[in-house]
C-alpha cells in the first residue's frame, strides 16, 4: 500500500472513529455556549491556560505543528492547529472538553497512538472551558457562528 493511500485510511478511520464515537463521548461540560468567546475574565484566563498547557504543542499563535496532518513513525499525528485554518471548529464544544479532559487516546481508533495528553488532573473545568473560550475568540466571526450551530446540534 503506498503511503498516500495509507494516510487517507488512516485519516478516514479517524474521522469515523470520532464520528461514530460521537455518541459515546461522556457526558461532559461544557454545553453549547459554556466555553464562551465574549466573555472577557473567562478569553483572559483562558489566554494564560493556553499559553502555559497549550502553546508548547499547538503553537503560541495557534498554528499547529509544521506538517500536522502527515503521520508519525509512532503512529499518531503532530498538534494540529486551533486557529482557523485548523479542523478544531468543526467539532462541538462537547467534543474539545472531552478530548482535552481525558486525553485523545480513549477517543482514537484501535491501533492509532493520539498524542494529545489527558489534562484531567492538571486544569479545573473551568480552565479547559477557558482555554477553549480563548481558542474560540481568536477566529473569525463566520467561524465561530458555524462552531456554535455545530455546538448546538451535538447530543
Amino acid at each position: 500500500m503506498n503511503r498516500k493511500h495509507r494516510n487517507g485510511l488512516l485519516l478516514t478511520a479517524a474521522v469515523v472513529a470520532l464520528g461514530g464515537g460521537y455518541y459515546l463521548w461522556p457526558n461532559v461540560r461544557p454545553a453549547a455556549g459554556l466555553a464562551d468567546p465574549n466573555d472577557a475574565a473567562l478569553v483572559a484566563l483562558g489566554r494564560q491556560v493556553y499559553a502555559a498547557e497549550c502553546a508548547a504543542c499547538h503553537g503560541a499563535r495557534l498554528e499547529g505543528e509544521p506538517d500536522w496532518r502527515q503521520p508519525l513513525e509512532s503512529g499518531g499525528r503532530p498538534a494540529p492547529p486551533h486557529d482557523e485554518t485548523g479542523h478544531t471548529w468543526h467539532h462541538p464544544d462537547s467534543q474539545l472538553f472531552a478530548l482535552t479532559k481525558y486525553g485523545g487516546q480513549p477517543f482514537s481508533p484501535a491501533g492509532y497512538q493520539s498524542n494529545m495528553p489527558a489534562f484531567e488532573d492538571r486544569l479545573t473545568d473551568r480552565e479547559i472551558e477557558a482555554a477553549l473560550a480563548f481558542i474560540k475568540s481568536t477566529w473569525p466571526d463566520q467561524i465561530r457562528a458555524r462552531q456554535r450551530r455545530i455546538s448546538a446540534r451535538a447530543p
